[in-house]
């Protein structure tokens, strides 16, 4: 007998699965065996926030499964284009006085956002920036001189955050000269980077990226945002255990999502997970007023039962905080 060796396909590299996105909402429908009538698809929500998801994020849907926690997150209904009393563009009022300059949000003190992408991997549909101007905000390079001057008058900022869009969009030589330049600039201490990359295209996390986030004067964390335990898979506990192994902290951020994780057991088998794989409880947000979103909010007394009972079945440390964000608050608000 003739023994015959089967070549396995290699991995596929993040900016392989980056240029492969499927953005066509038919395309996903084929791929899970569904209709758009089975999942109520709006063709105008598409054009107002259009479809992108990564294929291997995609492969984690139930085929078959209208309600799919992870499709709901990512495919445009009909819901959206309702009108929503109450929700806004920019609910948390970003354009403005938290908004110093082009591509920074200073909303906290101690700590400032840099808008360092503008694009993300996914198109989350419950997004509170889906509507935020990014053509007049991002941060290019040429304007990153300019943003790092403002931290640098600013002697009262101890952490620079990197968010967008999702700043690990960024090449790897964009990250490291960004990683630079505040890490030049005595009075920070902190690097934190806000990213979903690590949960839906995990391939992001290299050697290369590790060289390019860490400096020795700087304390670098990574904040994830993952919403259901379905997200996890092998390759994301990899991507968490090459960030752990540099000493670099994990911290997931999560946001309270009617048919996607208000039940008790999506949030404890969510939190329990992502500490079997290294990430820490941080946030669980209610959601924000945006608009376009109203179909995925879960009332305050809702979600104050819900984490009631998670509490009583979880560790402390497992435990997220739930919050609210509100325009002018000098923190987020503990619910």
């Amino acid at each position: 007998m003739t023994l015959t060796l089967t070549t396995l396909p290699e991995p596929r590299s993040w900016q392989q699965e980056l240029r492969d996105l499927i953005s066509n909402p038919a395309e996903l429908l084929q791929i899970l065996e569904l209709t758009p009538e089975q999942v109520d698809l709006s063709e105008a929500a598409c054009e107002d926030f259009p479809l992108r998801v990564p294929r291997c994020f995609a492969a984690r849907m139930k085929a078959g499964d209208p309600h799919d926690p992870l499709l709901r997150q990512v495919l445009a209904s009909a819901q959206e284009t309702l009108p929503q009393p109450g929700y806004h563009r920019d609910p948390l009022q970003e354009i403005g006085s938290a908004n110093p300059s082009p591509g920074i949000i200073h909303k906290y003190h101690g700590r400032v956002l840099l808008m360092a992408s503008g694009s993300c991997a996914i198109n989350c549909r419950y997004c509170f920036r889906r509507h935020f101007p990014y053509a007049e905000q991002r941060n290019s390079r040429r304007q990153w001189q300019a943003t790092l001057d403002y931290v640098r008058r600013d002697t009262s900022i101890e952490e620079v955050i990197l968010s967008g869009g999702d700043p690990l969009m960024l090449t790897d030589s964009q990250l490291t000269e960004l990683a630079d330049q505040v890490a030049s600039i005595d009075h920070v201490r902190r690097l934190r980077i806000h990213s979903r990359l690590p949960v839906v295209i995990p391939q992001r996390v290299t050697e290369d990226l590790l060289t390019a986030i860490l400096r020795p004067s700087l304390q670098t964390l990574v904040v994830v945002h993952c919403n259901h335990s379905r997200e996890i898979g092998s390759d994301m506990e990899r991507a968490v255990a090459s960030l752990n192994r540099q000493g670099v902290p994990c911290l997931n951020q999560a946001v309270l999502l009617a048919g996607v994780n208000d039940r008790e057991q999506d949030q404890i088998d969510l939190w329990q997970t992502l500490w079997q794989i290294g990430v820490g409880a941080y946030y669980l947000h209610v959601l924000d007023p945006i608009q376009g979103a109203a179909h995925f909010d879960v009332d305050e007394a809702s979600a104050l039962a819900l984490m009631a009972a998670v509490r009583s079945r979880l560790p402390g440390y497992m435990v997220p905080t739930l919050v609210r964000e509100q325009p002018g608050a000098p923190s987020k608000t503990t619910l």
